[in-house]
């Protein structure tokens, strides 16, 4: 689900509050449909009516690209078949997605309201659609411990447009480094557990700690799989395995970390998994950077080369 990226002002807001974008009237015609198709695997995309035929060139391109990018985790897409759905909304010249969620069924369905004015190449510099798309990288239920299935989507969304050249790797790291330090100065419910600030989240807010508390569990988990394989296992493969065995199921988190260790037979996920969720406030990540080689002076991130 679409959360905050960019600097303080663009606040995060549940989905039963803060949908403002105002959806526009689309004619009685019948939707775009149209299905796309990457080693027998299908993605059926749907876009509204209220588009015009150049509107929907520029929102197809743009679907093609970064179900593109998704391919760079597993190389294939997550699902044998899924849905993406696009309508229309009115919204600021510089947010051309204002919205955008998960829906988890039979067929996993990605939905986006994007701005009619919004060119393909923007909506490709715009990181939620790696966001929403890097929600089906894990089979998840769609509810409970929302912290680990938003801070999935949170870490991969930069690094997808890393991988596909939208974002230098120096800028993925500082888009990671920005949202990890939203994550620490969202310090309102500091003293709780992060279980019960996310269990709470709709209602009483704390976005940036949960979903960036659940970046920083992937991150560390990524760094401790390189280090203790020597290279040989990285978070990619973990979740691979995990999507080749399960991608037809909706499982709790609890099943998907018991799933993701046995299979890598090692005691990881879980025993992070608990340190984590009873976090009173956002872990620290300078020792995890600086294991990377990456230096951090004045909030401005460097690389080691």
């Amino acid at each position: 689900m679409r959360q905050q990226s960019r600097g303080q002002a663009r606040l995060y807001l549940a989905a039963a509050l803060a949908f403002i974008a105002v959806v526009l009237p689309v004619s009685a015609s019948a939707p775009h449909r149209e299905t796309l198709r990457q080693d027998g695997r299908e993605l059926k995309l749907v876009i509204s009516p209220g588009f015009d035929a150049d509107q929907r060139a520029q929102l197809t391109d743009w679907i093609e690209f970064i179900a593109r990018a998704l391919t760079e985790v597993y190389g294939h897409w997550p699902r044998e078949q899924w849905e993406v759905s696009i309508s229309p909304a009115s919204a600021a010249d510089h947010d051309p997605i204002p919205w955008g969620q998960v829906r988890r069924d039979s067929i996993d369905r990605v939905e986006f309201y994007t701005s009619p004015r919004a060119t393909a190449e923007e909506l490709k510099r715009e990181w939620t659609g790696y966001h929403e798309f890097a929600h089906l990288l894990i089979p998840y239920q769609g509810h409970g411990d929302t912290w680990f299935s938003e801070g999935l989507a949170s870490y991969y969304q930069y690094i997808l447009q890393g991988r596909v050249g939208i974002l230098t790797e120096q800028q993925a790291w500082q888009e990671i480094h920005d949202g990890l330090m939203r994550g620490r100065a969202d310090s309102g419910f500091d003293g709780q557990t992060l279980a019960t600030v996310s269990d709470g989240m709709r209602r009483n807010g704390g976005f940036m700690r949960v979903y960036w508390s659940g970046a920083w569990y992937f991150l560390a988990i990524d760094i401790r799989l390189r280090q203790q394989s020597r290279g040989e296992l990285t978070l990619d493969d973990a979740l691979r395995k995990l999507n080749d065995c399960c991608a037809g199921k909706h499982l709790s988190v609890r099943e998907m970390i018991d799933r993701l260790d046995k299979m890598n037979e090692i005691v990881l996920f879980t025993h992070l998994y608990e340190q984590v969720r009873k976090s009173e406030s956002m872990p620290g990540f300078e020792r995890m950077f600086a294991s990377l080689g990456i230096s951090v002076v004045d909030g401005v991130v460097s690389l080691q080369e």
